[in-house]
């Protein structure tokens, strides 16, 4: 069993919803559901020139094998979008070195049949924030220069 966690980050603090719920919130803010350790969904507004929609880990149409479970990628639409609402907190900043900061983190929509575990591969190499997306969050975050919510920590 993976982690599950919902929070919203708005005026300034975080604060941990029920799974999935996503409240009327005020502008900027940012609200990530982390499901089963394997999706962030990242939910943020306003969204400038993003839709307002990415995932960290992998998208809800990869994990889930289907097309209609979400919109496709786009990530370096996400990737503009984040760094303009970061840019709102963060006054003077540098807005295309963190765009291409966040780029690293975004997930794209691929084909969940292309993985392949190499078994020469060490399993102690590969990086925590590779396998559970609750560490790609947290560096997520550490990048939007947020503090981390608690119970995500």
């Amino acid at each position: 069993m993976g982690f599950f966690g919902t929070y919203a980050y708005e005026h300034g603090s975080w604060k941990t919803l029920s799974e999935g719920e996503l409240p009327p919130l005020a502008e900027p803010f940012l609200w990530i559901d982390i499901h089963d350790s394997d999706i962030t969904s990242v939910v943020y507004a306003p969204a400038g020139t993003g839709s307002g929609v990415a995932y960290l880990g992998l998208t809800p149409r990869t994990y889930f094998e289907n097309p209609s479970a979400s919109d496709p990628t786009d990530v370096l639409r996400e990737a503009a979008g984040l760094a303009e609402w970061w840019a709102l907190l963060n006054s003077g900043g540098d807005v295309p070195a963190k765009q291409a900061e966040l780029l690293a983190f975004l997930a794209e929509d691929e084909d969940p049949n292309a993985f392949e575990w190499a078994e020469s591969e060490d399993i102690d190499e590969i990086d925590d924030g590779e396998v559970f997306v609750e560490v790609k969050t947290r560096r997520f975050l550490a990048a939007l220069d947020l503090p981390v919510p608690d119970g995500l920590s």
